[in-house]
């Protein structure tokens, strides 16, 4: 189990890539050059489908390939439908990717870098705004 690390959301890496001095750009680059970054299949396709070049996307992958990668396992995605229909029943419902990457951080205890407000709403993550 990891004790300490981020899982970058979309909007980190976008504003990182896109070479914007936001407060989460910044958090990411000091975390990249820290070893102390991660990301997964959903944070990966999230980026993938916003590239505008085959230049482009080659970059970004090849960026992608030097953060440690998450994968869920079948355990996981249970635990992903638990998550989300105990959030449901509260009345909360987040964007599927977004129960994505909260597992991941919870199961790896990371902390999520993002402004998304959609993790404010699940028990126990824990949030980095930069």
């Amino acid at each position: 189990m990891r004790t300490d690390g981020f899982l970058p959301d979309t909007c980190a890496w976008i504003d990182f890539f896109n070479n914007r001095q936001t407060p989460l750009a910044v958090a990411l680059k000091h975390s990249l050059l820290e070893g102390r970054v991660y990301a997964c299949g959903v944070i990966k396709y999230e980026l993938v489908q916003g590239v505008k070049s085959e230049k482009e996307e080659k970059a970004l992958i090849d960026a992608l390939h030097a953060v440690d990668y998450l994968e869920m396992t079948e355990s996981l995605w249970i635990k992903a439908g638990r998550l989300s229909g105990a959030l449901r029943k509260k009345g909360v419902t987040i964007p599927f990717s977004d129960v994505i990457v909260a597992l991941l951080a919870q199961e790896n205890n990371l902390a999520i870098l993002t402004v998304d407000k959609h993790f404010e709403m699940v028990p126990g993550v824990r949030m980095v705004t930069g």
